[in-house]
């Protein structure tokens, strides 16, 4: 049970950023980097160092700006299922659950709250800056407790999921009063006519 809250504690991270939770599990395994995790382990440490600690930079800053939080939400949202499987299964080595099924969890979830992310984002035309520095915190502790306090970062992905379901429905009733309002206005001018 505990592995499983720190697949989702890491793969809520994803689900906020990339590279940087990758980058920062990379640097809690001191030498050894990502020699010892799954898919990644395939790659040259200096290139994958170099490579996330540039494109967490990308995120950092880009993400302060709409034009950069639009970039990245796209490139986020096709990648995050893919990431958020690799973070699942890093975390997910001595649990008895199935590779697979704790890979499509984990993608799931990433995929999950980096659409949530796209629809906030559309529906406040552009995200504030104190949602991203939040996002940009939030993404760094929950790995960290992937690690130290999986509980801890498991009740704060669950919360992350309720926040979800809430937008949700908050989306679903925006939507039907906006219908309601245009069949109102339709109705309001064919009676004109």
């Amino acid at each position: 049970m505990i592995e499983l809250l720190a697949v989702l504690s890491a793969s809520a991270a994803v689900g906020m950023r990339i590279a940087l939770p990758m980058l920062v599990i990379g640097l809690f395994q001191g030498n050894n980097l990502w020699s010892q995790m799954p898919i990644l382990s395939k790659f040259s440490s200096p290139i994958l160092l170099f490579f996330l600690s540039s494109w967490s930079l990308v995120e950092l800053f880009a993400s302060k700006q709409m034009i950069g939080q639009r970039v990245l939400q796209v490139v986020e949202l096709i990648l995050s299922p893919v990431v958020g499987a690799i973070m699942g299964l890093i975390f997910a080595k001595a649990t008895a659950t199935p590779e697979w099924l704790v890979a499509m969890v984990g993608g799931s979830f990433a995929f999950l709250l980096q659409l949530v992310q796209v629809g906030w984002f559309f529906r406040l035309r552009g995200l504030p800056l104190w949602v991203v520095f939040i996002q940009d915190f939030l993404c760094i502790v929950l790995v960290m407790f992937a690690y130290d306090a999986p509980y801890q970062g498991g009740l704060i992905a669950l919360l992350l999921l309720w926040l979800a379901i809430r937008s949700s429905k908050y989306w679903y009733d925006w939507y039907k009063k906006d219908q309601f309002k245009s069949r109102k206005w339709r109705k309001i001018a064919e009676d004109r006519n």
